[in-house]
């Protein structure tokens, strides 16, 4: 028997909901479904609504990665012209490879990226290859930070971090749009008092 999701009733399975209210505001923008890995030992995502990223997380995560190939041929160009070192072209063609590489996989990557509201935990994903399954007890948040860097504030996305008391089980929620970080941060200070008092 599954928990539900605070937010919104349960579904039978593991996609987005279209109820009105929370579930507008935190599937707003996102994907339609978690994807999962092809292999029959894959972590099972199990019944309920799976809340996605937004799909600009993707667009913000190309851009970054663009930044970075850009600073890699720079360097490289001013180390070659300026202080004659030729070498640097391997090391320089090497970064630019795997840099590519993971613009190229990283649409796939974010689609792998979902997050349940059930009635004691939060349970949050990612991954293809190196799946992670995390489920966080309410009643054990300490904090909730929502943080965004200069091309998440352009493109209105952020990342909700909650810290509990283990290390090992604190999860970082990334290319949420800034409404539903703020739900969400909201939902989960809410439901974690009232953990906490026994209410």
């Amino acid at each position: 028997m599954t928990n539900p999701d605070p937010t919104s009733p349960a579904t039978d399975s593991p996609t987005r909901t279209d109820d009105a209210g929370a579930s507008d505001v935190l599937d707003g923008g996102t994907f339609d479904r978690v994807i999962e890995p092809r292999s029959e030992n894959r972590l099972q995502l199990g019944d309920g609504a799976w809340h996605q990223v937004s799909r600009k997380y993707v667009v913000v995560q190309l851009i970054g990665g663009g930044l970075v190939l850009a600073v890699i041929a720079v360097a490289a160009l001013v180390a070659v012209f300026f202080l004659e070192w030729t070498w640097v072209w391997v090391p320089a063609a090497i970064g630019a490879a795997l840099m590519l590489a993971t613009m190229a996989i990283t649409p796939r990557q974010a689609r792998s990226i979902g997050y349940r509201l059930r009635e004691d935990d939060l349970v949050f994903r990612r991954g293809i290859l190196w799946q992670r399954v995390v489920s966080v007890p309410y009643g054990r948040l300490q904090l909730v930070d929502i943080t965004h860097g200069p091309l998440d504030r352009g493109f209105g996305i952020a990342q909700l971090k909650l810290v509990t008391a283990a290390v090992a089980t604190g999860v970082i929620i990334p290319g949420l749009t800034q409404e539903a970080a703020e739900r969400l941060r909201d939902v989960l200070i809410e439901v974690a008092e009232t953990r906490r008092t026994g209410l």
